[in-house]
């Protein structure tokens, strides 16, 4: 169990964005992993997405790490957020996007969408 949780925290270590779902960015296996790629897509950061669909033992690790047992489980600059039903009234009131754009300052990183 030490490996996959250090194999976690790399990945979370690794991208500003991460969310773990069902499926991939380019081939998602669920409605709600959908849903958060197309939200995330939105605001033009890079992000990326960790299947976890088929690994059990990494979804019971994510689920024990988290204490949040339903996917997708999104990760913002090493911090879990939840999902879309906690990200969308984030965005809403504009704390979201001031939230990305404090994740990214000083990587040279900008967003390929302008959203203002």
């Amino acid at each position: 169990m030490t490996d996959l949780r250090d194999e976690i925290a790399r990945e979370i270590a690794d991208n500003t964005i991460l969310v773990y779902g069902k499926g991939t960015k380019g081939a998602p296996r669920c409605g709600f992993t959908l849903e958060t790629i197309q939200f995330f897509s939105a605001f033009g950061y890079p992000f990326e997405v960790v299947d976890v669909l088929e690994n059990m033992p990494k979804r019971q690790a994510l689920a024990d790490l988290t204490d949040w047992p339903t996917l997708p489980k999104v990760f913002i600059k090493g911090q879990f957020y939840g999902d879309t039903d906690i990200l969308e009234p984030m965005a809403r009131s504009g704390e979201l996007g001031t939230l990305l754009e404090s994740a990214f300052a000083g990587s040279g990183v900008t967003p390929t969408i302008q959203l203002r």
